[in-house]
Formats: C-alpha cells, structure tokens, sequence
C-alpha cells in the first residue's frame, strides 16, 4: 500500500524565519502568566506550550498507518499532513498551547465492576458528560480571553481550540510540551496524576515562550499495561494495533466483531481501561472534582439486561450529552449481546437475549446468536 508522505519544514513554524516581527513592547511572558492563570481558574490542573515541529513524529506515524494498525479510521490518514504540521491546519501557526483535565469520578469500583460479569463496565471517561463539549467549551473561552486581551496588538494574534475533534497529534504534542510521556500503552502518563486526564489544545499564531523541559520517561522494565490487555492489542512499548483493541472494536468498529475478540471482551461494552487500571503510576491517581465528569444515570455500574432491554428511544435518553452518543443503537446491542454471551446469568438472560432477536439488524442477531449458543455450550 503505497502512502503519500508530508514534506516538513520545521522553519516554516517559526515566525522569525517567515519575517514575522515579533510585535514591540508585547509582553509575551506576561501573556503566558495570564494564559495559566486563566487556565488553571477554568479547572484545567496543567497547562504548557510547545513549537509546531513534529518531524520526529513522521516515521512512526506513518509506519502506524502503513501497518493498517488503524483499522476503519480511515480519517486518521485523510489528514496526516494536518496532523504533522499543525499551520496547515490553522495558517500562520507557530504555537500550540497544551492543557490537561483529570476525569476520574470517584467511588466507581472498576475492578469490582469487571469483576461482575452481570454488569456492564463502560470506561470511566464516558460516565459523565461528553468530554469534547465539556472541553471544548473550557479552552474555548480561554482564547476568547486571550483574543480579547490582544484584541488590539499588531500584528493580530488569534488563539483557536481543540479537543479530539480536528486532525490534532494531541499526545505528541503533550509530551512535546511536558504535560507527560506516552507510555507504554500509548496514553500520556504523569507521575503524580497518572494518565485519567483529557487534553485539549489550542493553535496561535503568537510566538509564546515555549516550556523546555520534558517529562523523563517513568515506564521503566515495566510492561503491566501490555501483559494484562485482554486482546493484546498493544503489540511493541508505544505500538497499539487498534484492530484488536477493545476500545476501538466497541466503539469505531461499526460491523460484526471477529470472534477471537469476543470472549476477551468479558463486559466491557464501551471502551476498556484495562491498562490504566493495572498501570503502577495510577495507584494514586487523584480522581476528579469537576461536577460534568461525575456517574450520570447509575452508569458505572447498570445491569447487562436492563441496559440490553432498553428500545432506542430509551437509549438516546439515557445517552443524551455523552460521549457513548458515538455509537449507535445497533453497536450497543451487539457490544452487550457479546458481554451478555460471557456472563453466567440464567434463565433472565436467556430471555433478554431471545427478547432482542429481530429487533435491530442482522448483524446484531448475529451476536445474539452467538451470545446464545455460549450459554448453551456452559
């Protein structure tokens, strides 16, 4: 499979080199000072700023890609050439503000609930609202702030937000700016927070001072996160195969999902955070104070049947405003049919799966069936 590789030229991200003067008497430092203040009064816990240069992002980006390690997104190589070089995005970029916000509501008990195959474990950042909206909002402001405290400083700076919603290399870049390291499993880790924390960007055209201290990679010999995911989805430190990872196949993965992977989905039926959970530096992760990511609806912890009982009108109700908003109906009947497949229930799930035949789609009679003939074979 042949792929089209981006030219990259670092210098173009520097204003001096493209005869961008920086403005006289513009106060940089002070404007930074402000954008943390800020920041950290909108309840984002750490925010940093880094260049545009990602060429040492190329390689393995393009290497993922070419491995078809990203399954059915095919929109993650539509916009690579966004996604490593961020002024073809935004034009005239030339820093990235980085910022991060712990999600963890407390008192869920996620090994409890994996632990209990009658319930459905959905991953803890999907509990409560939808984080893009929450996000996006928060750093939204924020440049609208600093756009209006530079309103008349020539030549004219603009601040525009991001969260998981553009062709953004979002981890990269936290790592560039010092917000963590990626690893092991892929997810942006921190010491002292661990890695329950969303992020989110914002892309200017101000030349900001930029944070030169990066995080030491902590990971060490240890390889937890890789030894404990169900599907071995992470294939090298640093390398996940999306194709198997249960995240993707619950909630990307639109058709049937192969049955290798069924039985290792246990009752996760949105999302997985497996290598989280088992990852030394979140033992002491803080869990989170901000009232949009608390449990909404008893989600943390709903019994398979009822949630499987639900029509779809039911579904969107109980969905409304969160992410799990991303699939639809038919993905959620055939992630809990494969969840209600792998529990000992008895007569009741029987009944809940029989009840759902007919009632979605082929695909998910397919995973009912399956689901049933489990049962019968236990």
């Amino acid at each position: 499979m042949t792929k089209s590789e981006p030219t990259i030229d670092p210098s173009a991200d520097d204003p001096l080199a493209n005869n961008n003067a920086r403005p006289a008497g513009w106060d940089a430092h002070g404007v930074k000072l402000r954008i943390l203040a800020e920041g950290a009064a909108l309840g984002f816990d750490k925010i940093a700023v880094t260049d545009t240069d990602l060429s040492k992002e190329k390689p393995h980006v393009l290497s993922w890609l070419a491995e078809g390690f990203a399954g059915e997104m095919g929109y993650l190589e539509r916009h690579v050439d966004k996604r490593l070089q961020p002024n073809l995005l935004e034009p005239s970029t030339c820093r990235i503000i980085t910022a991060r916000m712990q999600y963890l509501p407390a008192d869920t008990n996620p090994i409890e609930v994996l632990e209990s195959s009658d319930k459905a474990y959905i991953s803890r950042y999907a509990l409560g609202r939808d984080y893009h909206k929450v996000l996006r909002r928060r750093l939204a402001k924020l440049a609208n702030q600093i756009n209006l405290t530079l309103a008349d400083a020539e030549p004219r700076f603009t601040f525009r937000a991001f969260t998981d919603s553009a062709p953004v290399l979002e981890k990269a870049l936290g790592e560039k700016s010092g917000l963590g390291w990626i690893g092991k499993h892929t997810l942006l880790l921190d010491k002292e927070v661990g890695s329950w924390f969303f992020l989110g960007e914002i892309y200017t055209n101000a030349p900001l001072p930029i944070d030169e201290d990066a995080v030491e990679e902590a990971c060490g010999k240890c390889s937890a996160c890789m030894t404990v995911c169900p599907t071995d989805a992470i294939v090298s430190p640093r390398r996940l195969d999306a194709r198997r990872c249960i995240s993707y196949l619950t909630i990307e993965h639109k058709s049937a999902i192969p049955e290798e992977f069924r039985k290792p989905m246990g009752n996760r039926i949105y999302g997985c955070d497996d290598c989280q959970l088992f990852c030394p530096w979140n033992r002491e992760a803080p869990t989170t104070t901000e009232p949009d990511f608390a449990v909404r609806n008893g989600l943390d912890s709903p019994r398979l049947v009822d949630l499987f009982a639900l029509s779809k009108d039911e579904f969107l109700a109980l969905t409304e405003g969160s992410a799990m908003r991303r699939v639809g109906y038919a993905q959620w009947q055939r992630n809990i049919a494969i969840a209600l497949g792998n529990s000992p229930g008895g007569k009741e799930v029987d009944r809940a799966l029989k009840a759902g035949l007919g009632r979605v789609s082929a695909m998910v009679d397919e995973h009912i069936h399956w689901a049933l003939d489990q049962r019968a074979s236990s």
